[in-house]
């Protein structure tokens, strides 16, 4: 198997203006100040630290949480520059051709289970990277999901698959496997079989961590058995992984909307009071039979609306 090279430090030269917008930020974010010589400031929260020389001036990040606080803070709010050579040291599996295989809908009572995977070499992931690609949990705006949806598409070389699993055929496969992370890993090794038709040469293919991969192996046709199952947490890092969970909340969202349209009740993501509103809305008027069409009625929710309309 392949893994990232850990590193846990980075270092870039700012700019005075840069340094001063670096510590309003920090004490935003309640980091502790200390004094040291030689800087301009020195910031700590939990395990990051942030060093900020007065020779340059030169920042210094260190600690587990490096990454996303260069990717998230420092790069948006700070410099306005994704640097993407140190991308390479950082995680330079993700600049290899891999699949990376991405879910959405899991924890929503509506809507379908969808599963997505895209497929990177290093030309890709850079362009990936210079669209402003992440993890679709950090973009809160559906809109801005389908614009990058489309972008991933048009992106000159890359290959995708999105598996829809609606709710119908979810509680069906539900039953038989009575195991979420089961289902999930068949959803998988569908995604990966159909990208590998497509691109036959892939050696690996990556995921966030669910369950043992050996329950997406498991679940691979002879066809896909040869190629690397990779999991780990926080595989949206990768930038095949942030891709596919774009394209396959794009796909959920577009289901939510039109359905919500064809029974003229908006259906709600997530699990929330308003979730079971609009559940118990849609039972009165339409019966119990259409909530299993729209619903995974393995979650609770199903069994308290159910309940509250059978009395």
């Amino acid at each position: 198997m392949i893994h990232a090279q850990q590193v846990t430090s980075f270092s870039l030269s700012l700019t005075q203006e840069q340094a001063e917008k670096l510590r309003t930020l920090l004490t935003d974010q309640n980091f502790e100040f200390v004094s040291r010589p030689y800087m301009l400031f020195f910031a700590q929260k939990g395990k990051l630290s942030v060093a900020v020389y007065e020779k340059g001036p030169k920042v210094v990040i260190q600690g587990k949480e490096m990454e996303d606080f260069v990717k998230y803070e420092l790069e948006p709010k700070i410099t306005g520059e994704a640097r993407l050579g140190y991308e390479e040291v950082l995680q330079p599996a993700m600049f290899e051709p891999h699949f990376g295989v991405d879910e959405s809908g899991k924890g929503d009572f509506f809507g379908p289970l969808v599963v997505a995977g895209v497929f990177v070499d290093r030309t890709i992931a850079k362009q990936l990277l210079a669209l402003g690609v992440m993890d679709s949990k950090r973009i809160s705006s559906d809109r801005r999901i389908e614009q990058l949806a489309d972008a991933i598409r048009n992106v000159h070389g890359t290959e995708n698959n999105v598996v829809l699993i609606g709710p119908e055929k979810y509680n069906e496969l539900y039953l038989r496997f009575a195991n979420l992370n089961d289902l999930l890993g068949w959803g998988h090794a569908r995604v990966i079989e159909n990208l590998l038709a497509l691109r036959p040469d892939c050696p690996r293919a990556l995921s966030d961590k669910f369950a043992n991969e050996r329950v997406v192996r498991q679940a691979l046709l002879t066809a896909g058995r040869k190629i690397t199952v990779d999991q780990r947490t926080k595989a949206e890092s990768d930038i095949a992984v942030a891709a596919a969970s774009i394209l396959a909340r794009e796909k959920f969202v577009r289901w939510l909307d039109r359905k919500g349209r064809e029974l003229g009740i908006r259906l709600p993501k997530g699990v929330s009071g308003e979730v079971k509103t609009a559940a118990r809305e849609l039972v009165s008027r339409h019966g119990p039979e259409a909530l299993r069409k729209v619903a995974k009625m393995h979650f609770r929710t199903a069994d308290e609306v159910l309940g509250t309309h059978k009395g």
